[in-house]
């Protein structure tokens, strides 16, 4: 059985004092209740050595929202998945519903991040989803499927094992909308299909994850699905009540 992985993603929130609060609520949270999952949390670059030493000795990772297709060089602004490693992040988001659409971030630059991370030794989170039009005319196993495909196919047949699926429809995030488990679960299948074509055995291992407005009070029957191995959360990720919550419900799945 796989083990379970919540991921919170801060996006561009955060500040000194607030993150200080909220990561030792999550952490006293997480020590009183163990920790059966694996529980990460997503910060933006600035906050890195902040995270890092808060985090330090607990069951709490770090986790970086994207990081950049290239090793080093003129690349203003761009970080490094070196530079993330130096920070002991573990994950890196990649291709994240909103990088693609404000940054333009083709499915050809989403593999390379992909590839990027893994060499330099952190799991990309590889997100994909479909738009509402995109649901509406019928397309989206299309859709994630060609995005997760892009990755894929820059994959050695050995780092399958070694990355985490997020379906996060693109609808559903922010909007209060949320897929029903049923709908997740047919989507999170279709796309383990996809990663056995790929390599079987590791599909099995692959946590798939569910980012599009999971909450405390979704999150059991989400989490309930056998190909829903845990959550990309956005909001929630920011009261440490609610993101406990939802660690609480993966941890009884």
């Amino acid at each position: 059985m796989r083990r379970k992985l919540v991921a919170g993603n801060w996006k561009m929130n955060g500040g000194l004092a607030a993150n200080a609060a909220l990561i030792a609520d999550v952490k006293a949270g997480l020590a009183a209740a163990g920790t059966q999952a694996d529980v990460a949390v997503c910060v933006p670059s600035p906050y890195f050595a902040q995270v890092q030493a808060a985090v330090a000795g607990s069951a709490l990772a770090l986790g970086a929202q994207d990081v950049s297709a290239h090793a080093n060089g003129a690349y203003t602004g761009e970080v490094s998945g070196a530079m993330l490693a130096e920070f002991a992040c573990k994950y890196a988001i990649v291709g994240h519903s909103e990088r693609r659409a404000y940054h333009g971030e083709t499915d050809a630059v989403v593999a390379a991040k992909a590839v990027a991370a893994l060499k330099s030794g952190l799991t990309p989170i590889v997100c994909v989803g479909e738009t509402l039009g995109e649901r509406e005319a019928g397309q989206t196993d299309a859709v994630v499927g060609r995005q997760v495909d892009a990755v894929l196919a820059v994959l050695d047949v050995a780092d399958v094992e070694k990355i985490v699926v997020a379906y996060e429809p693109v609808w559903a995030i922010g909007t209060g909308k949320t897929a029903t488990p049923e709908m997740a679960q047919d989507v999170h299948s279709k796309l383990r299909g996809k990663l056995s074509a790929k390599n079987a055995v590791a599909a099995a291992k692959v946590q798939i994850l569910y980012g599009g407005s999971m909450k405390p009070d979704n999150a059991k029957e989400l989490l309930a699905m056998s190909d829903i191995d845990g959550g990309l959360i956005g909001g929630a990720a920011l009261k440490a009540v609610d993101f406990l919550a939802i660690v609480q419900a993966a941890q009884g799945n």
